[in-house]
Protein backbone atom coordinates (compact mmCIF):
# COMPACT_ATOMS: atom_id res chain seq x y z
CA UNK A 1 0.00 0.00 0.00
CA UNK A 2 2.97 2.18 0.59
CA UNK A 3 3.91 2.04 -2.59
CA UNK A 4 0.71 3.68 -4.28
CA UNK A 5 1.48 7.05 -4.27
CA UNK A 6 5.17 6.49 -5.06
CA UNK A 7 4.22 4.48 -8.44
CA UNK A 8 1.48 6.58 -9.66
CA UNK A 9 3.33 9.92 -9.12
CA UNK A 10 6.24 8.81 -11.00
CA UNK A 11 3.56 7.59 -13.59
CA UNK A 12 2.35 10.79 -14.05
CA UNK A 13 5.54 12.44 -14.31
CA UNK A 14 6.90 10.02 -16.91
CA UNK A 15 3.25 10.19 -19.02
CA UNK A 16 4.05 14.09 -19.02
CA UNK A 17 7.55 14.08 -19.85
CA UNK A 18 6.62 11.51 -22.59
CA UNK A 19 4.31 14.62 -23.69
CA UNK A 20 1.22 12.88 -22.57
CA UNK A 21 -1.86 15.24 -22.36
CA UNK A 22 -1.40 16.45 -18.46
CA UNK A 23 -5.26 15.54 -18.44
CA UNK A 24 -5.00 11.97 -19.42
CA UNK A 25 -1.74 11.49 -17.52
CA UNK A 26 -3.61 12.40 -14.44
CA UNK A 27 -6.24 10.07 -14.97
CA UNK A 28 -4.67 7.25 -15.79
CA UNK A 29 -2.13 7.77 -12.57
CA UNK A 30 -4.89 8.24 -10.75
CA UNK A 31 -7.47 4.94 -11.90
CA UNK A 32 -3.65 2.96 -11.31
CA UNK A 33 -3.76 4.63 -7.96
CA UNK A 34 -6.88 3.34 -7.32
CA UNK A 35 -6.77 -0.33 -8.76
CA UNK A 36 -3.30 -0.38 -6.90
CA UNK A 37 -5.35 0.82 -3.22
CA UNK A 38 -8.02 -2.37 -4.00
CA UNK A 39 -10.44 -0.49 -6.37
CA UNK A 40 -11.56 -1.71 -9.40
CA UNK A 41 -11.43 0.70 -12.65
CA UNK A 42 -15.17 1.62 -12.31
CA UNK A 43 -14.75 2.25 -8.81
CA UNK A 44 -11.55 4.18 -9.46
CA UNK A 45 -12.80 6.45 -11.91
CA UNK A 46 -16.27 7.15 -10.07
CA UNK A 47 -14.01 8.07 -6.72
CA UNK A 48 -12.03 10.62 -8.85
CA UNK A 49 -15.04 12.06 -10.60
CA UNK A 50 -16.61 12.60 -6.85
CA UNK A 51 -13.64 14.37 -6.00
CA UNK A 52 -13.49 16.31 -8.86
CA UNK A 53 -15.99 18.91 -6.70
CA UNK A 54 -13.25 19.70 -4.25
CA UNK A 55 -11.71 22.65 -6.64
CA UNK A 56 -14.84 23.69 -8.28
CA UNK A 57 -14.50 27.04 -6.60
CA UNK A 58 -11.06 27.46 -7.60
CA UNK A 59 -11.72 26.11 -11.48
CA UNK A 60 -14.75 28.12 -11.63
CA UNK A 61 -12.66 31.36 -10.26
CA UNK A 62 -9.93 30.75 -12.85
CA UNK A 63 -12.58 30.62 -15.80
CA UNK A 64 -14.16 34.11 -14.89
CA UNK A 65 -10.76 35.70 -13.92
CA UNK A 66 -9.75 34.88 -17.67
CA UNK A 67 -12.98 36.27 -18.84
CA UNK A 68 -12.02 39.14 -16.64
CA UNK A 69 -8.27 39.14 -18.35
CA UNK A 70 -10.03 39.13 -22.01
CA UNK A 71 -12.09 42.17 -21.39
CA UNK A 72 -9.56 43.91 -19.94
CA UNK A 73 -7.13 43.39 -22.78
CA UNK A 74 -10.22 44.49 -24.84
CA UNK A 75 -10.11 48.19 -23.87
CA UNK A 76 -6.14 47.93 -25.28
CA UNK A 77 -4.98 49.14 -21.86
CA UNK A 78 -2.27 46.19 -21.75
CA UNK A 79 -0.73 47.61 -25.18
CA UNK A 80 -0.29 50.92 -23.40
CA UNK A 81 1.66 48.88 -20.39
CA UNK A 82 3.40 46.88 -23.18
CA UNK A 83 4.59 49.95 -24.91
CA UNK A 84 6.04 51.07 -22.50
CA UNK A 85 7.65 48.09 -21.24
CA UNK A 86 9.36 47.68 -24.97
CA UNK A 87 10.69 51.35 -24.42
CA UNK A 88 12.21 51.24 -21.36
CA UNK A 89 13.10 47.37 -21.36
CA UNK A 90 14.60 46.26 -24.99
CA UNK A 91 18.04 45.33 -24.72
CA UNK A 92 17.57 44.04 -21.22
CA UNK A 93 16.55 40.70 -20.11
CA UNK A 94 17.78 40.15 -17.07
CA UNK A 95 16.27 42.94 -15.65
CA UNK A 96 13.22 42.02 -17.73
CA UNK A 97 13.35 38.71 -16.06
CA UNK A 98 12.95 39.98 -12.58
CA UNK A 99 10.64 42.77 -13.44
CA UNK A 100 8.16 39.98 -14.34
CA UNK A 101 9.38 38.10 -10.77
CA UNK A 102 8.43 41.40 -8.89
CA UNK A 103 5.46 41.95 -10.36
CA UNK A 104 4.10 38.01 -10.01
CA UNK A 105 5.25 38.36 -6.13
CA UNK A 106 2.14 41.27 -5.85
CA UNK A 107 0.08 39.06 -7.15
CA UNK A 108 0.52 37.03 -3.46
CA UNK A 109 0.60 39.60 -0.80
CA UNK A 110 0.10 42.99 -1.96
CA UNK A 111 -2.81 42.58 -4.80
CA UNK A 112 -3.90 39.04 -3.70
CA UNK A 113 -5.10 37.93 -6.99
CA UNK A 114 -3.07 34.63 -8.08
CA UNK A 115 -2.84 33.64 -11.09
CA UNK A 116 -5.34 36.42 -12.54
CA UNK A 117 -2.75 38.70 -13.76
CA UNK A 118 -0.69 36.45 -15.78
CA UNK A 119 -3.58 36.09 -19.12
CA UNK A 120 -3.93 40.17 -18.92
CA UNK A 121 -0.03 40.77 -18.60
CA UNK A 122 1.66 37.89 -20.56
CA UNK A 123 0.31 37.35 -23.97
CA UNK A 124 0.84 41.06 -24.66
CA UNK A 125 4.32 40.80 -23.84
CA UNK A 126 5.04 37.78 -26.48
CA UNK A 127 6.41 40.23 -28.72
CA UNK A 128 8.30 41.70 -26.99
CA UNK A 129 9.98 38.24 -25.76
CA UNK A 130 10.52 37.48 -28.95
CA UNK A 131 12.32 39.85 -30.47
CA UNK A 132 14.42 40.33 -27.68
CA UNK A 133 15.58 36.29 -27.82
CA UNK A 134 14.66 35.93 -24.07
CA UNK A 135 14.50 32.39 -23.28
CA UNK A 136 10.57 31.81 -22.10
CA UNK A 137 11.46 28.86 -19.47
CA UNK A 138 13.69 31.92 -17.67
CA UNK A 139 10.22 33.99 -18.19
CA UNK A 140 8.30 30.42 -16.27
CA UNK A 141 11.02 30.41 -13.96
CA UNK A 142 10.32 33.95 -12.99
CA UNK A 143 6.46 34.20 -12.66
CA UNK A 144 6.54 30.61 -10.72
CA UNK A 145 8.55 32.37 -8.31
CA UNK A 146 6.75 35.32 -7.98
CA UNK A 147 3.52 32.71 -7.07
CA UNK A 148 5.34 30.57 -4.76
CA UNK A 149 8.14 32.40 -2.93
CA UNK A 150 5.98 35.18 -1.34
CA UNK A 151 3.28 32.98 0.40
CA UNK A 152 6.30 31.28 1.89
CA UNK A 153 8.46 34.26 2.77
CA UNK A 154 5.54 36.90 4.22
CA UNK A 155 2.61 36.31 6.06
CA UNK A 156 0.55 38.42 4.70
CA UNK A 157 -2.14 37.88 2.00
CA UNK A 158 -1.74 34.09 0.40
CA UNK A 159 1.41 33.87 2.62
CA UNK A 160 -1.06 34.54 5.74
CA UNK A 161 -3.01 31.54 4.73
CA UNK A 162 -0.28 29.35 4.19
CA UNK A 163 1.71 29.81 7.66
CA UNK A 164 -1.49 29.51 9.09
CA UNK A 165 -2.49 26.52 7.77
CA UNK A 166 0.99 25.17 8.96
CA UNK A 167 0.66 26.72 12.27
CA UNK A 168 -3.05 24.70 12.81
CA UNK A 169 -1.40 21.31 11.75
CA UNK A 170 1.28 22.01 14.41
CA UNK A 171 -1.08 22.93 16.91
CA UNK A 172 -3.64 20.56 16.23
CA UNK A 173 -1.14 17.98 16.72
CA UNK A 174 0.43 18.74 19.94
CA UNK A 175 3.19 21.05 19.22
CA UNK A 176 3.61 24.78 21.07
CA UNK A 177 4.36 27.74 18.53
CA UNK A 178 3.45 31.26 17.83
CA UNK A 179 2.68 32.76 14.19
CA UNK A 180 5.96 34.58 14.28
CA UNK A 181 7.66 31.49 14.81
CA UNK A 182 6.30 29.63 11.69
CA UNK A 183 7.47 32.68 9.79
CA UNK A 184 10.73 32.46 10.86
CA UNK A 185 10.95 29.01 10.57
CA UNK A 186 10.30 29.96 6.48
CA UNK A 187 13.21 32.34 6.30
CA UNK A 188 15.69 29.47 5.07
CA UNK A 189 13.36 27.82 2.86
CA UNK A 190 12.31 30.68 1.10
CA UNK A 191 15.84 31.98 0.66
CA UNK A 192 16.42 28.68 -1.46
CA UNK A 193 14.03 29.76 -4.27
CA UNK A 194 15.59 33.17 -4.22
CA UNK A 195 18.72 31.40 -5.31
CA UNK A 196 17.06 29.40 -7.83
CA UNK A 197 15.90 32.23 -9.43
CA UNK A 198 19.42 34.13 -9.50
CA UNK A 199 20.73 31.08 -10.73
CA UNK A 200 17.67 30.95 -13.32
CA UNK A 201 17.91 34.74 -15.01
CA UNK A 202 21.81 35.18 -14.46
CA UNK A 203 23.13 31.89 -15.60
CA UNK A 204 21.13 28.77 -16.95
CA UNK A 205 18.82 31.32 -19.63
CA UNK A 206 20.91 34.09 -19.76
CA UNK A 207 21.38 33.28 -23.46
CA UNK A 208 19.39 34.48 -26.63
CA UNK A 209 16.97 32.08 -27.96
CA UNK A 210 14.89 32.39 -31.41
CA UNK A 211 11.41 31.36 -31.01
CA UNK A 212 10.24 30.61 -35.02
CA UNK A 213 6.79 31.73 -36.38
CA UNK A 214 4.03 29.18 -36.33
CA UNK A 215 1.40 30.50 -38.24
CA UNK A 216 -0.51 32.15 -34.55
CA UNK A 217 -1.18 35.24 -33.12
CA UNK A 218 -2.43 35.13 -29.82
CA UNK A 219 -0.11 37.78 -28.55
CA UNK A 220 -3.16 40.36 -28.47
CA UNK A 221 -0.60 43.20 -29.28
CA UNK A 222 -0.10 45.08 -32.62
CA UNK A 223 2.62 47.20 -32.34
CA UNK A 224 1.08 49.85 -35.35
CA UNK A 225 -2.14 49.90 -33.87
CA UNK A 226 -0.72 50.28 -30.41
CA UNK A 227 1.44 53.37 -31.55
CA UNK A 228 -1.44 55.10 -31.79
CA UNK A 229 -3.53 54.79 -28.46
CA UNK A 230 -3.24 57.03 -25.42
CA UNK A 231 -4.67 56.72 -22.04
CA UNK A 232 -8.17 57.79 -21.78
CA UNK A 233 -11.44 57.87 -20.18
CA UNK A 234 -12.46 54.27 -21.36
CA UNK A 235 -8.65 52.99 -19.98
CA UNK A 236 -9.70 55.14 -16.39
CA UNK A 237 -13.04 53.25 -16.05
CA UNK A 238 -11.02 49.78 -16.64
CA UNK A 239 -8.85 50.44 -14.06
CA UNK A 240 -11.86 51.35 -11.56
CA UNK A 241 -13.32 47.95 -12.49
CA UNK A 242 -10.36 46.45 -11.30
CA UNK A 243 -9.95 47.93 -8.22
CA UNK A 244 -13.52 47.49 -7.73
CA UNK A 245 -13.20 43.59 -8.86
CA UNK A 246 -10.15 43.49 -6.38
CA UNK A 247 -12.16 45.40 -3.38
CA UNK A 248 -14.49 43.16 -3.78
CA UNK A 249 -12.56 39.90 -3.76
CA UNK A 250 -11.15 41.35 -0.39
CA UNK A 251 -14.12 41.78 0.98
CA UNK A 252 -15.88 38.74 0.61
CA UNK A 253 -12.88 36.91 0.40
CA UNK A 254 -14.16 35.19 -3.01
CA UNK A 255 -12.40 35.11 -7.03
CA UNK A 256 -15.87 34.51 -7.88
CA UNK A 257 -17.09 37.41 -6.66
CA UNK A 258 -14.28 39.43 -7.59
CA UNK A 259 -14.41 38.44 -11.12
CA UNK A 260 -18.08 38.62 -12.11
CA UNK A 261 -17.81 42.40 -10.13
CA UNK A 262 -15.14 43.12 -12.69
CA UNK A 263 -16.62 42.22 -15.32
CA UNK A 264 -19.92 43.72 -14.25
CA UNK A 265 -18.53 47.05 -13.69
CA UNK A 266 -16.70 46.39 -17.28
CA UNK A 267 -19.99 46.81 -19.19
CA UNK A 268 -21.82 48.90 -16.78
CA UNK A 269 -19.62 51.05 -17.65
CA UNK A 270 -19.97 50.73 -21.23
CA UNK A 271 -16.08 49.83 -21.63
CA UNK A 272 -17.15 46.37 -23.27
CA UNK A 273 -19.79 46.52 -25.42
CA UNK A 274 -22.84 44.26 -24.42
CA UNK A 275 -22.90 42.70 -27.70
CA UNK A 276 -19.45 41.55 -27.26
CA UNK A 277 -20.28 39.42 -24.44
CA UNK A 278 -20.69 36.00 -26.20
CA UNK A 279 -17.18 35.85 -27.16
CA UNK A 280 -15.51 37.77 -23.92
CA UNK A 281 -16.56 34.94 -21.67
CA UNK A 282 -16.50 32.44 -24.74
CA UNK A 283 -12.51 33.32 -25.32
CA UNK A 284 -12.33 33.49 -21.44
CA UNK A 285 -13.27 30.06 -20.77
CA UNK A 286 -10.65 29.37 -23.78
CA UNK A 287 -8.23 30.50 -22.31
CA UNK A 288 -8.26 29.42 -18.55
CA UNK A 289 -10.69 26.34 -19.29
CA UNK A 290 -7.69 23.46 -19.54
CA UNK A 291 -6.25 25.16 -16.03
CA UNK A 292 -9.99 24.73 -14.35
CA UNK A 293 -10.05 21.64 -16.02
CA UNK A 294 -6.72 20.08 -14.68
CA UNK A 295 -7.49 21.15 -11.22
CA UNK A 296 -10.94 19.40 -10.73
CA UNK A 297 -9.32 16.24 -12.09
CA UNK A 298 -5.88 16.98 -9.93
CA UNK A 299 -8.32 16.92 -7.06
CA UNK A 300 -10.40 13.85 -7.67
CA UNK A 301 -6.60 12.57 -8.49
CA UNK A 302 -6.12 14.14 -4.71
CA UNK A 303 -9.05 12.25 -3.33
CA UNK A 304 -8.00 8.82 -4.33
CA UNK A 305 -4.55 8.94 -2.91
CA UNK A 306 -6.11 10.31 0.82
CA UNK A 307 -9.04 8.34 0.76
CA UNK A 308 -7.76 5.07 0.14
CA UNK A 309 -5.60 5.50 2.88
CA UNK A 310 -2.17 5.83 0.40
CA UNK A 311 -1.11 8.68 1.56
CA UNK A 312 -1.47 7.81 5.08
CA UNK A 313 0.59 4.16 4.61
CA UNK A 314 3.34 6.23 2.55
CA UNK A 315 3.91 8.01 5.59
CA UNK A 316 3.48 5.26 8.42
CA UNK A 317 5.74 3.54 6.61
CA UNK A 318 8.66 6.06 5.81
CA UNK A 319 8.42 6.46 9.70
CA UNK A 320 9.27 2.83 10.56
CA UNK A 321 12.57 2.80 8.82
CA UNK A 322 14.05 6.01 10.19
CA UNK A 323 15.21 5.15 13.81
CA UNK A 324 16.67 8.31 15.63
CA UNK A 325 18.83 9.72 12.78
CA UNK A 326 17.69 13.51 12.40
CA UNK A 327 19.19 13.82 9.30
CA UNK A 328 17.75 10.76 7.68
CA UNK A 329 14.24 11.72 9.37
CA UNK A 330 14.32 14.96 8.01
CA UNK A 331 14.99 13.66 4.31
CA UNK A 332 13.19 11.00 3.93
CA UNK A 333 10.06 13.59 5.41
CA UNK A 334 10.89 15.94 2.85
CA UNK A 335 10.72 13.26 0.22
CA UNK A 336 7.60 12.12 1.27
CA UNK A 337 5.65 15.66 0.97
CA UNK A 338 7.62 16.47 -2.49
CA UNK A 339 5.91 12.83 -3.98
CA UNK A 340 2.45 13.86 -2.46
CA UNK A 341 2.77 17.81 -3.52
CA UNK A 342 3.56 16.81 -6.75
CA UNK A 343 0.41 14.15 -6.95
CA UNK A 344 -1.72 16.36 -5.31
CA UNK A 345 -0.77 19.83 -7.12
CA UNK A 346 -1.69 22.26 -4.25
CA UNK A 347 1.25 22.81 -0.63
CA UNK A 348 -2.37 24.04 0.66
CA UNK A 349 -3.74 21.10 0.47
CA UNK A 350 -1.33 18.76 1.56
CA UNK A 351 -0.13 20.27 4.37
CA UNK A 352 -3.32 19.30 6.71
CA UNK A 353 -2.43 15.62 5.49
CA UNK A 354 1.24 15.68 6.81
CA UNK A 355 1.07 17.72 9.47
CA UNK A 356 -0.96 15.16 11.76
CA UNK A 357 1.17 12.69 10.84
CA UNK A 358 4.83 14.89 10.64
CA UNK A 359 4.52 16.17 13.61
CA UNK A 360 4.81 13.04 16.31
CA UNK A 361 7.39 11.95 14.38
CA UNK A 362 9.61 15.13 14.57
CA UNK A 363 8.48 15.69 17.84
CA UNK A 364 9.94 12.22 19.16
CA UNK A 365 12.81 12.44 17.46
CA UNK A 366 13.95 15.53 19.02
CA UNK A 367 13.06 18.53 16.56
CA UNK A 368 11.72 21.95 17.72
CA UNK A 369 8.69 22.81 17.19
CA UNK A 370 10.27 25.76 14.79
CA UNK A 371 12.43 23.19 13.33
CA UNK A 372 9.36 21.13 12.76
CA UNK A 373 7.31 23.94 11.29
CA UNK A 374 10.53 24.52 8.76
CA UNK A 375 9.80 20.48 7.68
CA UNK A 376 6.12 20.69 7.51
CA UNK A 377 6.11 23.97 5.05
CA UNK A 378 8.70 22.90 3.02
CA UNK A 379 7.47 19.53 2.72
CA UNK A 380 4.23 21.23 1.81
CA UNK A 381 5.65 23.85 -0.59
CA UNK A 382 7.55 21.07 -2.31
CA UNK A 383 6.39 19.86 -6.21
CA UNK A 384 3.92 23.14 -6.19
CA UNK A 385 6.72 24.24 -8.50
CA UNK A 386 6.66 21.64 -11.03
CA UNK A 387 3.92 19.37 -10.96
CA UNK A 388 2.13 19.16 -14.18
CA UNK A 389 -1.21 19.88 -11.76
CA UNK A 390 0.03 23.16 -9.79
CA UNK A 391 -1.59 26.14 -10.80
CA UNK A 392 1.91 27.50 -9.98
CA UNK A 393 2.90 25.91 -13.29
CA UNK A 394 -0.47 25.83 -15.17
CA UNK A 395 -0.79 29.93 -15.04
CA UNK A 396 2.78 30.24 -16.33
CA UNK A 397 2.45 28.07 -19.53
CA UNK A 398 -1.72 30.15 -20.00
CA UNK A 399 0.06 32.88 -20.94
CA UNK A 400 3.71 31.90 -22.44
CA UNK A 401 1.79 29.19 -24.32
CA UNK A 402 -1.10 31.94 -26.01
CA UNK A 403 1.29 31.63 -29.34
CA UNK A 404 1.21 27.70 -29.07
CA UNK A 405 5.70 28.21 -28.87
CA UNK A 406 5.85 26.71 -25.33
CA UNK A 407 5.32 23.56 -23.49
CA UNK A 408 3.94 23.11 -20.61
CA UNK A 409 5.92 20.27 -19.03
CA UNK A 410 9.54 21.23 -20.98
CA UNK A 411 9.12 24.51 -20.62
CA UNK A 412 7.71 25.12 -17.51
CA UNK A 413 7.50 21.99 -15.07
CA UNK A 414 10.94 20.89 -15.97
CA UNK A 415 12.79 24.36 -15.36
CA UNK A 416 10.95 25.19 -12.17
CA UNK A 417 10.95 22.07 -10.72
CA UNK A 418 15.15 22.04 -11.05
CA UNK A 419 15.37 25.51 -9.98
CA UNK A 420 13.05 25.60 -7.08
CA UNK A 421 12.31 22.24 -5.49
CA UNK A 422 16.51 21.49 -5.52
CA UNK A 423 17.25 24.46 -3.64
CA UNK A 424 14.24 24.13 -1.89
CA UNK A 425 14.76 20.36 -0.18
CA UNK A 426 18.49 21.80 0.46
CA UNK A 427 17.84 24.85 2.49
CA UNK A 428 14.38 23.05 3.93
CA UNK A 429 16.81 19.99 5.07
CA UNK A 430 18.90 22.43 6.58
CA UNK A 431 16.09 24.59 8.08
CA UNK A 432 14.80 21.78 9.85
CA UNK A 433 18.85 20.24 11.47
CA UNK A 434 19.84 23.85 12.59
CA UNK A 435 17.05 26.17 13.92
Amino acid sequence: MEWVVVVSVLLMVILSLLRVNVILSIIIAAIVAGVMSGLNIVEAVEMLVSGMGGQANTALSYVLLGAFAVAISYTGITNILVKYLIRIMSGKKTTLLLVIAGVASLSQNVVPVHIAFIPILIPPLLTLFDRMQVDRRGVAVALTFGLQAPYILIPAGFGLIFHGIIYDGLVQNGATITMGEVAKSMIIPGLGMIVGLLIAVFITYRKDKEYTSNGQDATLYNEKQSADISFNLKHLLTVFAIVGALIAQIISGSLIIGALIGLGLMFLFFVVPFSKGDKIISDGVGMMGSIAFVMLVASGYGTILKDTGAVDALVEASSGYLGNNKALIAFVLLLVGLLITMGIGSSFGTIPIIAALFVPICLSAGFSPIATAALIGTAGALGDAGSPASDSTLGPTSGLNADGKHNHIWDTCVPTFTHFNIPLFLFGWMAALFL
